[in-house]
């Protein structure tokens, strides 16, 4: 059995407790695949910020922020195997393949992003709670982000976004149905997957207001992008456009679907052999 250290930042919140009984709770979907290694037999240690001594067989670096500070990722070095070392960064400016700049030539919608995941949402968080500690913000800078605009045209966005590092802009491409909108999402860990195209009356598809679901395969040229990325364990956005796969939102991250119950307890399990895979690959 193997000892699995997760890295995360000083001021994060990997898990709670809750309720009268004091249940532990998580909003990551890391936290229901290492209560499963834990029913196996394997230990689990939660570490926050990069003072413990790295004591581990193997270590998942599971710092919620955009891009991961460089003293988390060195003290990630010292431990004998990492999960997601090289997924450092995921900014949508580096990940999106539907990124375009003001000049490019389409001539379709677009959208107005935030560059940071989840808007910018889990810096903010942690610059505040290192506030109440009385410390400093580990992001400085981070400003909230409002809902993301839809454009007709290049031509409609405002000049000023194109320079602003917190901002994307992309081409505005949701694959159309019948009744709505669709959108891919792949999620994996180790050699284990799942891959489900969700269909949404609204065209910025999420996965609570899906209306229908099905599997389907991983393109070849995500998976080459998964390994460029750095990407031992995630979730992947996409859609196909063109006959072509083209990434949107690459999470290192990502949260629970607490409203697909069953579906979500089967895929963990799964995604549980998964990281079992890399265990054995390092022990």
């Amino acid at each position: 059995m193997a000892r699995i250290a997760v890295i995360t930042h000083e001021f994060d919140r990997f898990q709670s407790r809750r309720g009268l009984l004091l249940r532990r709770d998580s909003p990551y979907m890391l936290f229901d695949i290492l209560e499963e290694l834990k029913r196996r037999g394997h230990s689990v240690r939660i570490v926050a910020g990069t003072s413990a001594k790295p004591d581990a067989d193997i270590a998942v670096l599971h710092v919620d922020a955009t891009v991961t500070p460089a003293e988390y990722v060195d003290y990630a070095r010292a431990f004998p195997f990492c999960l997601n070392l090289g997924a450092t960064d995921i900014s949508k400016r580096r990940v999106s393949g539907a990124a375009i700049g003001r000049d490019d030539g389409w001539s379709g919608q677009v959208i107005v992003k935030s560059s940071l995941n989840h808007r910018g949402t889990p810096e903010q968080q942690l610059n505040q709670r290192a506030r109440r500690a009385g410390g400093s913000e580990p992001f400085p800078g981070v400003e909230p982000f409002g809902s993301y605009q839809v454009h007709t045209s290049l031509a409609e966005v405002p000049a000023a976004v194109f320079v602003r590092k917190d901002m994307v802009v992309e081409k505005f491409i949701p694959e159309p149905e019948p009744d709505g909108f669709a959108a891919r999402f792949w999620l994996f860990c180790g050699e284990r997957e799942r891959c489900t195209r969700h269909v949404s009356p609204q065209s910025l598809v999420k996965g609570d207001d899906t209306i229908r679901r099905a599997a389907v395969p991983v393109p070849d040229e995500l998976r080459a992008l998964r390994k460029k990325l750095g990407f031992d364990y995630g979730k992947f956005d996409f859609v196909m456009h063109e006959g072509r796969a083209v990434l949107l939102d690459a999470n290192k991250t990502p949260g629970r679907a607490r409203n697909l119950s069953s579906f979500v307890a089967a895929g963990n399990a799964n995604l549980a052999d998964g990281f079992e895979g890399l265990i054995r690959q390092v022990t």
